[in-house]
Protein backbone atom coordinates (compact mmCIF):
# COMPACT_ATOMS: atom_id res chain seq x y z
CA UNK A 1 0.00 0.00 0.00
CA UNK A 2 1.23 3.24 -0.89
CA UNK A 3 0.12 6.22 1.50
CA UNK A 4 0.42 9.72 -0.27
CA UNK A 5 -0.86 10.79 -2.78
CA UNK A 6 1.02 14.28 -4.34
CA UNK A 7 1.26 16.26 -2.28
CA UNK A 8 -0.80 19.14 -3.67
CA UNK A 9 -3.60 16.56 -4.35
CA UNK A 10 -7.56 17.50 -3.13
CA UNK A 11 -10.26 14.29 -3.80
CA UNK A 12 -12.41 16.05 -5.91
CA UNK A 13 -14.86 14.12 -8.05
CA UNK A 14 -17.99 15.63 -10.05
CA UNK A 15 -20.95 14.19 -11.79
CA UNK A 16 -20.64 11.66 -14.41
CA UNK A 17 -22.64 13.38 -16.85
CA UNK A 18 -19.99 15.88 -17.35
CA UNK A 19 -17.99 12.87 -19.07
CA UNK A 20 -18.24 14.31 -22.64
CA UNK A 21 -17.35 17.95 -21.74
CA UNK A 22 -14.28 16.72 -20.86
CA UNK A 23 -13.94 14.27 -23.12
CA UNK A 24 -14.67 16.20 -26.10
CA UNK A 25 -11.29 17.97 -25.71
CA UNK A 26 -8.94 14.75 -24.70
CA UNK A 27 -11.05 12.49 -27.08
CA UNK A 28 -12.91 14.28 -29.42
CA UNK A 29 -16.61 12.37 -28.21
CA UNK A 30 -19.89 13.08 -29.36
CA UNK A 31 -21.35 10.72 -26.35
CA UNK A 32 -20.56 9.06 -23.43
CA UNK A 33 -19.20 5.83 -24.17
CA UNK A 34 -21.60 2.46 -23.12
CA UNK A 35 -18.98 -0.13 -24.07
CA UNK A 36 -15.57 -0.79 -23.79
CA UNK A 37 -15.14 -1.22 -27.39
CA UNK A 38 -16.23 2.52 -27.44
CA UNK A 39 -13.72 3.81 -24.97
CA UNK A 40 -11.55 7.03 -26.58
CA UNK A 41 -8.23 5.62 -27.54
CA UNK A 42 -9.09 2.52 -27.05
CA UNK A 43 -7.70 1.28 -30.42
CA UNK A 44 -4.53 2.67 -29.52
CA UNK A 45 -3.58 0.92 -26.34
CA UNK A 46 -0.82 -2.03 -26.13
CA UNK A 47 -3.49 -3.96 -23.87
CA UNK A 48 -0.66 -6.82 -24.23
CA UNK A 49 1.66 -4.98 -22.23
CA UNK A 50 -1.30 -4.25 -19.69
CA UNK A 51 -1.75 -8.10 -19.45
CA UNK A 52 0.74 -9.08 -17.02
CA UNK A 53 -0.20 -6.87 -14.35
CA UNK A 54 -3.66 -7.48 -15.05
CA UNK A 55 -3.00 -11.31 -14.38
CA UNK A 56 -0.76 -10.85 -11.36
CA UNK A 57 -3.52 -8.83 -9.51
CA UNK A 58 -6.46 -11.72 -11.02
CA UNK A 59 -7.33 -13.64 -8.50
CA UNK A 60 -10.90 -15.13 -5.71
CA UNK A 61 -12.45 -12.59 -4.64
CA UNK A 62 -11.58 -9.96 -6.39
CA UNK A 63 -12.15 -11.30 -9.78
CA UNK A 64 -13.55 -14.95 -10.66
CA UNK A 65 -11.19 -17.87 -11.24
CA UNK A 66 -12.15 -18.81 -14.80
CA UNK A 67 -11.98 -15.59 -15.74
CA UNK A 68 -8.26 -15.40 -14.41
CA UNK A 69 -7.69 -18.86 -16.11
CA UNK A 70 -8.46 -17.11 -19.26
CA UNK A 71 -6.43 -14.50 -18.98
CA UNK A 72 -3.22 -16.34 -18.45
CA UNK A 73 -4.30 -18.84 -21.33
CA UNK A 74 -3.91 -15.46 -23.73
CA UNK A 75 -1.19 -15.29 -26.37
CA UNK A 76 1.61 -13.16 -24.84
CA UNK A 77 2.41 -9.91 -26.66
CA UNK A 78 -1.20 -10.14 -28.79
CA UNK A 79 -2.97 -6.73 -28.73
CA UNK A 80 -5.77 -8.62 -30.86
CA UNK A 81 -6.55 -11.28 -28.33
CA UNK A 82 -5.96 -9.22 -25.35
CA UNK A 83 -8.18 -6.50 -26.81
CA UNK A 84 -10.96 -9.44 -27.18
CA UNK A 85 -10.82 -10.58 -23.98
CA UNK A 86 -11.59 -7.00 -22.49
CA UNK A 87 -14.47 -6.23 -25.18
CA UNK A 88 -16.07 -9.63 -24.43
CA UNK A 89 -15.33 -10.08 -20.17
CA UNK A 90 -16.16 -7.12 -18.61
CA UNK A 91 -18.73 -4.16 -18.86
CA UNK A 92 -18.17 -0.73 -18.78
CA UNK A 93 -18.91 1.44 -15.85
CA UNK A 94 -18.20 5.00 -15.84
CA UNK A 95 -16.38 6.30 -12.50
CA UNK A 96 -16.90 10.66 -13.46
CA UNK A 97 -14.45 12.60 -13.60
CA UNK A 98 -11.80 13.31 -10.56
CA UNK A 99 -8.56 14.21 -10.02
CA UNK A 100 -5.31 12.23 -11.04
CA UNK A 101 -2.05 12.61 -9.24
CA UNK A 102 1.13 10.27 -9.77
CA UNK A 103 3.52 8.76 -7.69
CA UNK A 104 6.65 7.04 -8.04
CA UNK A 105 9.71 5.10 -6.24
CA UNK A 106 12.11 7.71 -4.44
CA UNK A 107 15.68 6.71 -3.98
CA UNK A 108 17.30 8.69 -1.21
CA UNK A 109 20.81 8.21 0.38
CA UNK A 110 21.09 7.10 4.13
CA UNK A 111 22.45 4.98 6.63
CA UNK A 112 22.24 2.16 9.57
CA UNK A 113 23.56 4.52 12.21
CA UNK A 114 22.31 7.54 13.16
CA UNK A 115 24.24 10.48 11.16
CA UNK A 116 25.88 13.69 12.62
CA UNK A 117 23.77 15.54 11.38
CA UNK A 118 21.37 18.68 13.30
CA UNK A 119 18.12 17.23 12.16
CA UNK A 120 18.48 13.30 12.05
CA UNK A 121 15.42 11.44 10.09
CA UNK A 122 14.90 8.04 11.31
CA UNK A 123 12.96 5.20 8.94
CA UNK A 124 11.04 3.48 11.99
CA UNK A 125 9.17 0.18 11.51
CA UNK A 126 5.62 -1.11 12.31
CA UNK A 127 5.13 -0.36 16.45
CA UNK A 128 4.28 -3.01 18.20
CA UNK A 129 1.28 -0.81 20.01
CA UNK A 130 -0.36 -0.23 16.56
CA UNK A 131 -3.41 -1.91 16.19
CA UNK A 132 -5.54 -1.79 12.82
CA UNK A 133 -9.24 -1.99 12.59
CA UNK A 134 -10.74 -3.12 9.01
CA UNK A 135 -14.42 -1.81 9.72
CA UNK A 136 -16.30 -3.54 6.76
CA UNK A 137 -15.78 -6.83 9.13
CA UNK A 138 -18.24 -5.24 11.67
CA UNK A 139 -20.60 -3.38 9.31
CA UNK A 140 -21.42 -3.87 5.62
CA UNK A 141 -21.96 -0.08 5.73
CA UNK A 142 -18.48 0.66 6.58
CA UNK A 143 -17.10 -1.19 3.74
CA UNK A 144 -13.64 -0.06 2.73
CA UNK A 145 -13.21 2.15 5.77
CA UNK A 146 -10.43 1.57 8.21
CA UNK A 147 -8.91 3.12 11.07
CA UNK A 148 -5.27 2.49 13.49
CA UNK A 149 -5.46 3.77 17.08
CA UNK A 150 -3.76 1.63 20.33
CA UNK A 151 -5.38 0.45 23.22
CA UNK A 152 -5.64 2.37 26.14
CA UNK A 153 -7.84 0.83 29.21
CA UNK A 154 -9.88 -0.97 27.01
CA UNK A 155 -10.16 1.14 24.55
CA UNK A 156 -8.87 2.02 21.32
CA UNK A 157 -7.86 5.92 20.82
CA UNK A 158 -6.29 7.44 18.33
CA UNK A 159 -2.44 6.62 17.44
CA UNK A 160 -0.22 9.73 18.12
CA UNK A 161 0.59 12.04 15.24
CA UNK A 162 3.64 12.75 13.11
CA UNK A 163 4.93 15.04 15.85
CA UNK A 164 4.50 13.26 18.67
CA UNK A 165 6.27 10.17 17.10
CA UNK A 166 8.94 12.31 15.90
CA UNK A 167 9.75 13.35 19.53
CA UNK A 168 9.60 9.92 20.69
CA UNK A 169 5.54 9.05 21.52
CA UNK A 170 6.10 5.74 20.01
CA UNK A 171 8.07 2.49 20.07
CA UNK A 172 8.39 2.42 16.66
CA UNK A 173 11.71 0.71 15.86
CA UNK A 174 14.39 2.25 13.71
CA UNK A 175 15.26 0.46 10.53
CA UNK A 176 17.48 3.18 8.74
CA UNK A 177 18.43 6.56 9.02
CA UNK A 178 18.02 9.06 6.16
CA UNK A 179 20.43 11.77 5.49
CA UNK A 180 17.88 14.61 4.87
CA UNK A 181 14.29 15.14 6.62
CA UNK A 182 12.62 16.26 3.79
CA UNK A 183 13.76 13.17 1.53
CA UNK A 184 12.19 10.98 4.08
CA UNK A 185 8.91 12.92 4.13
CA UNK A 186 8.25 12.14 0.71
CA UNK A 187 9.21 8.81 1.07
CA UNK A 188 6.68 8.11 3.51
CA UNK A 189 4.25 10.57 0.97
CA UNK A 190 5.04 7.94 -1.65
CA UNK A 191 4.84 5.20 0.27
CA UNK A 192 7.95 2.71 -0.68
CA UNK A 193 11.73 3.43 -1.73
CA UNK A 194 14.99 2.64 -2.27
CA UNK A 195 17.76 4.16 0.22
CA UNK A 196 21.00 3.82 -0.72
CA UNK A 197 23.57 3.09 1.99
CA UNK A 198 27.29 4.76 2.04
CA UNK A 199 28.87 1.44 0.96
CA UNK A 200 26.88 1.62 -2.43
CA UNK A 201 24.12 -0.80 -1.12
CA UNK A 202 20.09 -0.43 -1.39
CA UNK A 203 17.60 -1.51 0.95
CA UNK A 204 14.21 -1.46 -0.35
CA UNK A 205 11.60 -0.05 2.31
CA UNK A 206 7.86 -0.94 1.51
CA UNK A 207 4.84 0.19 3.40
CA UNK A 208 4.31 -1.47 6.60
CA UNK A 209 1.28 0.42 8.25
CA UNK A 210 0.56 4.22 8.89
CA UNK A 211 -1.13 6.05 12.22
CA UNK A 212 -4.70 6.16 11.24
CA UNK A 213 -4.53 10.32 11.57
CA UNK A 214 -6.00 12.25 8.20
CA UNK A 215 -3.36 13.13 5.37
CA UNK A 216 -3.02 16.82 5.12
CA UNK A 217 -1.02 17.97 1.96
CA UNK A 218 1.33 20.37 2.93
CA UNK A 219 1.22 21.73 -0.78
CA UNK A 220 -2.27 22.90 0.02
CA UNK A 221 -0.78 24.52 3.33
CA UNK A 222 1.84 26.65 1.57
CA UNK A 223 -0.61 27.88 -1.19
CA UNK A 224 -3.26 29.04 1.13
CA UNK A 225 -0.49 30.94 3.24
CA UNK A 226 0.55 32.39 -0.06
CA UNK A 227 4.19 31.01 -0.12
CA UNK A 228 3.86 29.33 -3.46
CA UNK A 229 1.33 30.53 -5.56
CA UNK A 230 -1.55 27.44 -5.78
CA UNK A 231 -1.10 26.70 -9.59
CA UNK A 232 2.63 25.94 -9.06
CA UNK A 233 2.04 23.63 -6.10
CA UNK A 234 3.85 20.76 -6.72
CA UNK A 235 7.22 18.43 -5.50
CA UNK A 236 9.42 20.37 -6.79
CA UNK A 237 8.41 23.25 -5.62
CA UNK A 238 7.52 22.28 -2.19
CA UNK A 239 10.76 20.46 -2.07
CA UNK A 240 12.26 24.27 -2.99
CA UNK A 241 10.53 26.14 -0.55
CA UNK A 242 11.51 23.73 2.40
CA UNK A 243 15.72 23.74 1.42
CA UNK A 244 14.87 27.54 1.53
CA UNK A 245 13.27 27.27 4.84
CA UNK A 246 15.81 25.34 6.84
CA UNK A 247 15.23 22.92 9.40
CA UNK A 248 13.39 24.31 12.07
CA UNK A 249 10.32 25.66 9.82
CA UNK A 250 10.68 22.85 7.43
CA UNK A 251 9.96 20.14 10.22
CA UNK A 252 7.22 22.79 11.66
CA UNK A 253 5.53 22.20 8.01
CA UNK A 254 5.96 18.83 7.74
CA UNK A 255 4.29 18.28 11.27
CA UNK A 256 1.43 19.75 10.14
CA UNK A 257 0.56 16.72 8.31
CA UNK A 258 -0.60 14.41 11.05
CA UNK A 259 -0.01 10.97 9.08
CA UNK A 260 2.53 9.04 9.60
CA UNK A 261 4.23 5.70 7.66
CA UNK A 262 5.99 3.17 8.77
CA UNK A 263 7.91 0.95 6.74
CA UNK A 264 9.27 -2.89 6.38
CA UNK A 265 12.13 -3.79 4.61
CA UNK A 266 11.55 -5.68 1.57
CA UNK A 267 13.43 -7.79 -0.94
CA UNK A 268 13.18 -6.88 -4.80
CA UNK A 269 14.68 -7.79 -7.90
CA UNK A 270 15.88 -3.89 -9.04
CA UNK A 271 13.37 -4.14 -12.30
CA UNK A 272 10.62 -4.63 -9.95
CA UNK A 273 8.13 -1.91 -8.55
CA UNK A 274 7.36 -2.21 -5.00
CA UNK A 275 4.42 -3.38 -3.64
CA UNK A 276 0.93 -2.06 -3.33
CA UNK A 277 -2.17 -2.46 -1.54
CA UNK A 278 -3.39 -5.94 -3.65
CA UNK A 279 -0.09 -7.71 -2.35
CA UNK A 280 1.11 -7.70 -6.14
CA UNK A 281 4.46 -5.48 -7.48
CA UNK A 282 3.16 -2.21 -9.27
CA UNK A 283 3.77 -1.73 -12.84
CA UNK A 284 4.78 1.52 -14.48
CA UNK A 285 2.15 3.35 -16.23
CA UNK A 286 -0.05 0.61 -15.51
CA UNK A 287 -1.18 0.61 -11.90
CA UNK A 288 -3.06 3.39 -10.02
CA UNK A 289 -4.38 4.10 -6.64
CA UNK A 290 -7.72 4.43 -6.01
CA UNK A 291 -10.56 4.94 -3.24
CA UNK A 292 -11.14 0.77 -2.83
CA UNK A 293 -14.74 1.96 -1.22
CA UNK A 294 -15.37 2.87 -4.97
CA UNK A 295 -12.85 0.56 -6.97
CA UNK A 296 -12.31 -2.62 -6.00
CA UNK A 297 -8.85 -3.70 -5.90
CA UNK A 298 -8.00 -5.75 -9.25
CA UNK A 299 -10.62 -4.19 -11.53
CA UNK A 300 -9.45 -3.07 -14.68
CA UNK A 301 -9.75 0.59 -15.52
CA UNK A 302 -9.51 2.90 -18.30
CA UNK A 303 -8.23 6.81 -17.80
CA UNK A 304 -8.21 9.63 -20.01
CA UNK A 305 -6.23 12.12 -19.06
CA UNK A 306 -2.92 14.22 -20.74
CA UNK A 307 0.79 13.71 -19.66
CA UNK A 308 2.07 16.20 -17.44
CA UNK A 309 4.98 17.03 -19.16
CA UNK A 310 4.76 16.67 -22.74
CA UNK A 311 0.47 17.52 -22.59
CA UNK A 312 0.04 14.61 -24.69
CA UNK A 313 -3.30 12.60 -24.52
CA UNK A 314 -2.89 9.54 -22.04
CA UNK A 315 -5.72 6.71 -22.58
CA UNK A 316 -4.96 3.43 -21.83
CA UNK A 317 -5.73 0.65 -19.22
CA UNK A 318 -4.36 0.57 -16.03
CA UNK A 319 -5.15 -1.74 -13.14
CA UNK A 320 -6.35 -1.31 -9.90
CA UNK A 321 -3.55 -2.31 -7.22
CA UNK A 322 -3.00 0.39 -4.45
CA UNK A 323 -4.54 2.36 -2.06
CA UNK A 324 -3.66 6.05 -0.85
CA UNK A 325 -4.05 8.61 1.72
CA UNK A 326 -4.94 11.15 -0.22
CA UNK A 327 -6.87 9.17 -2.93
CA UNK A 328 -10.58 9.36 -1.81
CA UNK A 329 -13.74 9.18 -3.63
CA UNK A 330 -15.35 7.48 -7.02
CA UNK A 331 -12.75 9.06 -9.62
CA UNK A 332 -10.01 9.76 -7.42
CA UNK A 333 -6.66 8.07 -8.94
CA UNK A 334 -3.11 7.93 -8.54
CA UNK A 335 -0.84 6.66 -11.48
CA UNK A 336 2.28 4.89 -10.62
CA UNK A 337 5.23 6.33 -12.58
CA UNK A 338 7.72 3.68 -11.42
CA UNK A 339 11.40 4.67 -10.24
CA UNK A 340 13.94 7.41 -11.35
CA UNK A 341 14.51 10.83 -12.30
CA UNK A 342 12.04 10.75 -15.28
CA UNK A 343 9.52 9.25 -13.04
CA UNK A 344 10.58 11.13 -10.41
CA UNK A 345 9.40 14.37 -12.35
CA UNK A 346 6.32 13.68 -14.37
CA UNK A 347 4.54 12.39 -10.80
CA UNK A 348 5.55 15.71 -9.02
CA UNK A 349 3.87 17.84 -11.83
CA UNK A 350 0.97 15.71 -12.75
CA UNK A 351 -2.00 17.19 -11.12
CA UNK A 352 -4.74 16.78 -13.66
CA UNK A 353 -8.28 16.07 -14.22
CA UNK A 354 -9.41 12.43 -15.84
CA UNK A 355 -12.24 10.65 -16.97
CA UNK A 356 -12.24 7.31 -14.97
CA UNK A 357 -13.77 4.24 -16.19
CA UNK A 358 -13.93 0.76 -14.74
CA UNK A 359 -14.21 -2.27 -16.55
CA UNK A 360 -16.71 -5.00 -14.21
CA UNK A 361 -16.32 -8.52 -15.05
CA UNK A 362 -19.55 -9.83 -16.87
Amino acid sequence: MAVRSNVMARGVTVPGLLFCAALTLLAGCAQAPQRVAELPGWGEDRLSEALPAFIAGCRPPALPAPLCAEARALPPGDDAAARRFFETRFTLRAAGEGLMTGYYEPELRGSLTQPATADPAPLRGRPADLVEVDLGAFSTELRGKRVAGKVEGGRLVPYPDRAAIEAGGSPAPVLLWADDAADKFFLQIQGSGRVVLPDGSVRRLGYAAANGRAYVPIGRLLADRGEIPRAEVSMQSILAWLERAGPERARALMDENPSYVFFRERSARPEEGPVGSQGVPLTPLRSIAVDRAHIPLGRPVWIVAKHPVSGVPMRRLVLAQDTGGAIRGEARADLFWGWGSEAREAAGLMKERAEVFVLEPN
